[in-house]
């Protein structure tokens, strides 16, 4: 369903604006999700665990990887799990712990990655290209304190509850 399609012109235009860039950012993930599945067979979570490995060629932890990833260890080592069997991944012992293991992309890997980036990249650029360059810049910037405000916020929570 379409977030937007909830909000009503006597809701505050703040209420609004969230509900169309939840819509916004639902129709380009679907959009993105297809085209990885079309073009590379593949599924979004294995993407992001693979752009995360290739942020890090040394490797991640299992746990650092499900914290970057904002989802439970479960998640992770299932994904990991196919693309270990796959060779697009490969899990090292972490010295001095037997429990852990560090996961980095394989040459392979990397390889197939790079080439799921480079189409990412131009389905986003693709996403946003009813903007000019003006107005991407003015949405960022505008986003940037957006997010600023929420970074505020959310500090002072922190400080008012350790307070």
């Amino acid at each position: 369903m379409d977030m937007e399609a909830r909000g009503h012109r006597e809701h505050p235009e703040a209420l609004r604006l969230w509900l169309r860039m939840l819509t916004c950012t639902q129709l380009i993930e679907k959009q993105v999700r297809g085209q990885l599945r079309e073009q590379f067979d593949t599924t979004l979570p294995r993407f992001d665990l693979m752009a995360q490995l290739e942020r890090n060629p040394d490797g991640l932890k299992m746990n650092e990887l499900s914290r970057r990833m904002m989802v439970t260890g479960g998640n992770v080592t299932g994904v990991t799990d196919q693309l270990v069997a796959e060779g697009l991944v490969e899990r090292l012992e972490v010295e001095g712990d037997r429990r852990a293991y560090r996961v980095r992309l394989t040459s392979r890997g990397r390889k197939t990655f790079d080439e799921m980036a480079r189409q990412h990249e131009g389905w986003i650029v693709q996403a946003f290209g009813g903007l000019s360059v003006r107005e991407l810049e003015t949405l960022h910037k505008l986003l940037g304190k957006v997010k600023q405000h929420q970074s505020d916020l959310s500090r002072q929570a922190h400080e008012t509850e350790n307070a």
